[in-house]
């Protein structure tokens, strides 16, 4: 099991649930990407569609999804869990990323800088707005709602 985690909205630092992210990680985590789709869901959080969007990276066939070139590409940063703290960040973060509208759930995702890292995927139901660069810091500049810093 990883122990990365490839965060891109509301867990990055500075923004509102940094807080739940930010005691079981060892450092500031490193800038990547990801492949898929970054959406604004008009509910001041983010949700991503990972060109692979299951939960163990492959699809139905058990082919690798995540080199699917079809997808952009989705801004953020690879953060490496406190090893023995692992188990407590991801319940505690499947916790949280569970409360809110959207289904999302924790899959595995291949970063551009080829880190295997958990990530928490949009599952349905709201309206969504594609975000042209994938990156939802500079989109929430963008709109004038600053990080939180």
């Amino acid at each position: 099991m990883t122990d990365l985690l490839f965060a891109y909205g509301t867990l990055l630092p500075g923004d509102v649930r940094w807080h739940f992210l930010q005691p079981f990680v060892v450092d500031e985590g490193v800038a990547d990407r990801a492949r898929g789709t970054l959406y604004d869901t008009g509910c001041d959080y983010p949700a991503a569609r990972f060109a692979s969007d299951t939960p163990d990276g492959t699809d139905t066939n058990g082919t690798d999804t995540n080199a699917t070139d079809t997808a952009g590409t989705i801004v953020g940063r690879v953060f490496r869990l406190v090893v023995d703290r692992r188990d407590e960040a991801l319940a505690r973060l499947d916790e949280v990323e569970g409360a809110v509208a959207g289904d999302y759930r924790r899959v595995l995702v291949d970063t551009l800088a080829g880190h295997r890292a958990w990530a928490y995927a949009y599952g349905g139901g709201l309206d969504l707005a594609p975000i042209a660069d994938g990156s939802w810091v500079v989109h929430r500049t963008r709109l004038g709602r600053l990080p939180l810093v």
